[in-house]
């Protein structure tokens, strides 16, 4: 499946503003496939499905889209999925939950189609600039997306961790302001080659410290991946 689109997305660059996000969510993503052999899985706000390709060992790989998408098996929002109940093993649900009306009910409805024993893999922001697309309502805690996912549904366990650390996250915010300015001055190759820079420096002040790497006081994470298994 390499001509499958969404490359951009399983080995982003590191001169993309989002680069912090990307990489370490396609890197979690790809390890998840390996292990979801036979599994039913479903992809909820699928867009392209840019990651079926890590799922290609899957039984099945079903996408649900808001909007009409070519690439979508079924159309229907986080909040009322068009599925039976415990249908899936595994239920994606990637940089969603910020665009969610009610991320309450979202999670109640990820809980219910997941199968008993099955899983959630959810990832959503932290620390992001406003992006709506075309709705933009909500930023987590890791302490506060825990609480979500926990007073949403009787899940067994959760967990929430990191994308990345804090120089991630400021690497990050730094590119994406160096991105606006490269596409003003209509420059953005020039950005592209500041931002690999920038990104790589935010990831080396990560590796220098445990501290930088985890959700403590003081941090900054843009972006979180959450673990909920039923």
């Amino acid at each position: 499946m390499s001509e499958w689109p969404g490359e951009e997305r399983r080995r982003p660059s590191r001169g993309l503003p989002s680069w912090a996000i990307r990489a370490p969510l396609a890197r979690w993503l790809e390890d998840e496939g390996r292990n979801a052999a036979g599994l039913r899985v479903l992809d909820v706000g699928c867009g392209v499905k840019p990651y079926l390709p890590f799922f290609e060992r899957a039984a099945e790989y079903v996408g649900v889209d808001l909007v009409d998408n070519p690439y979508a098996d079924l159309r229907g929002a986080v909040e009322a999925l068009p599925v039976e109940d415990a249908s899936f093993d595994l239920v994606l649900c990637i940089q969603v939950l910020e665009h969610s009306d009610d991320p309450a009910r979202a999670v109640s409805e990820l809980h219910r189609v997941t199968k008993p024993g099955g899983h959630v893999l959810a990832s959503t922001h932290g620390t992001q600039v406003y992006h709506p697309s075309p709705e933009d309502h909500w930023r987590w805690t890791h302490t506060g997306l825990e609480r979500l996912f926990r007073t949403g549904a009787a899940w067994r366990s959760v967990t929430v961790t990191p994308g990345a650390g804090t120089g991630a996250c400021l690497g990050m915010l730094t590119a994406t302001y160096i991105d606006l300015g490269a596409q003003r001055l209509h420059a953005v190759w020039a950005g592209e080659l500041v931002n690999r820079v920038v990104n790589r420096a935010g990831g080396a002040l990560d590796a220098r410290s445990r501290l930088l790497r985890e959700a403590v006081p003081g941090s900054l994470i843009a972006n979180f991946h959450v673990t909920a298994a039923r």
